[in-house]
């Protein structure tokens, strides 16, 4: 696995397009994703760290992961098709002292199912009340 973090967000000059450019951890090389510009406005957004008045839909999928005693370890990138990535979120749930983790996916219905069979085997009684 290559580790990444975002370099910048920029506008492409030559179509207007919005390009985030991932730097490889540790070396000098870069990847540059294409996105929409609601999407670049998002993550912009987050790297000022910007208040916003209400949460934005990634905000409030980790405020419930967070709030479900979760946290997101990594993000992998495992498929590209059709000029679309397709990812896994892993998130660690803490319960009893057990760390499983779960990968929520934009993939397939099969993936999603796993997921939702995984969430529905979880005991609430376990999970740590804040």
């Amino acid at each position: 696995m290559v580790k990444v973090k975002v370099e910048s967000i920029q506008i492409s000059l030559m179509s207007e397009h919005r390009v985030i450019l991932l730097r490889e951890i540790g070396s000098e090389r870069l990847l540059p994703i294409f996105i929409g510009p609601y999407e670049a406005e998002a993550i912009a957004i987050r790297l000022r760290e910007i208040e916003l008045p209400r949460p934005l839909t990634h905000d409030l999928l980790n405020n419930i992961i967070t709030e479900m005693g979760g946290q997101v370890s990594h993000i992998t990138v495992n498929a590209l098709r059709n000029d679309t990535f397709y990812a896994y979120i892993t998130v660690n749930v803490m319960a009893e002292g057990i760390v499983p983790a779960a990968d929520i996916s934009d993939m397939e219905d099969d993936d999603l199912s796993i997921f939702r069979d995984f969430v529905d085997t979880l005991d609430l009684d376990d999970m740590p009340l804040q």
